[in-house]
Order: C-alpha cells, then sequence, then structure tokens
C-alpha cells in the first residue's frame, strides 16, 4: 500500500475514532503532498512523498526547538504530537551511534583528516542516509569527528 492511501485511509479511521489531533495533522500532511503535486504538475511517488513527509517532520523539529527556546509549552507539546504522528510514516531513523559509525566509515574511505573535507563527507553521507538521518545531525557527528 502506497503512502498517500494509508494515510488516507488512516484519515477515515481517525474520523471515525474521533482523534483530533491525528486527523488535523494527517489532513497537513495530505494538503502538502497535493500542493508538491499541482506545483510538479505530476503525482508524487513514494520516494517524493516521503521527501514532503521529512520535509514536514523537520518543520516539526525546527518548530519544537523555537518553541521551547520561546517558553511556550503548550505549543511544544502539540508539535510534539503532530512529530510523532509524522514520524509513523516515516523509515525508522537511524541512532547517533549507527550515524557515526557509518560517518567514520566514509572519513576512511575518503581519507579525510580535517574540516577541509567535511564537504566531500556530507555530500557522500547525505546521499546514503537521505530520509533515515536528520542532514543537521549527521552535519554536528561528522563535525565532532572531524574536530
Amino acid at each position: 500500500m502506497d503512502i498517500k492511501t494509508k494515510l488516507t485511509n488512516d484519515l477515515k479511521d481517525a474520523m471515525k475514532s474521533g482523534d483530533v489531533t491525528r486527523k488535523e495533522t494527517i489532513r497537513l500532511l495530505r494538503g502538502a503532498i497535493k500542493n508538491a503535486e499541482i506545483d510538479g504538475g505530476h503525482p508524487l511517488d513514494d520516494a517524493e512523498t516521503l521527501a514532503i513527509l521529512s520535509k514536514q517532520a523537520k518543520q516539526r523539529r525546527d518548530s519544537i526547538e523555537q518553541y521551547t527556546q520561546a517558553g511556550r509549552l503548550d505549543l511544544v507539546e502539540q508539535e510534539q504530537a503532530e512529530l510523532e504522528i509524522i514520524e509513523t510514516y516515516l523509515p525508522k531513523q537511524l541512532s547517533d551511534e549507527e550515524i557515526t559509525a557509518r560517518a567514520k566509515a566514509v572519513i576512511a574511505e575518503l581519507g579525510v583528516t580535517d574540516m577541509k573535507g567535511m564537504g566531500q563527507v556530507m555530500k557522500q553521507l547525505s546521499a546514503e542516509l537521505k530520509g533515515v538521518a536528520d542532514g543537521k545531525r549527521i552535519s554536528q557527528i561528522v563535525r565532532g569527528l572531524l574536530s
């Protein structure tokens, strides 16, 4: 079952069960996907849909960070709830240890010894870990390993 069909079925279930947060979050996701389809002029495949969902998850993480700094815990809870729902549709994210192990392997493979080679490492790691690790986390780990 493709992601868009799963979202539609889950929306129906959320409406029947009265789960307002889930219903509203799925509607937002479907709207973002529909907008991307209109902008692109074609229906999205699963990979493109996953990219949209990843972008939505990243927006929630950024919002959580900003709301936490502003002391708006009510909004943090709402964004956190939405993020948890979005993450159920995304592939399992790698742990920091798994990212670190892969980063060490790429650094050794490329022979990078200092921060000057970070771009090369990031280029390869970002391509390999697309969808299963956040670019910000990858960058922090690589920066820590090279400094």
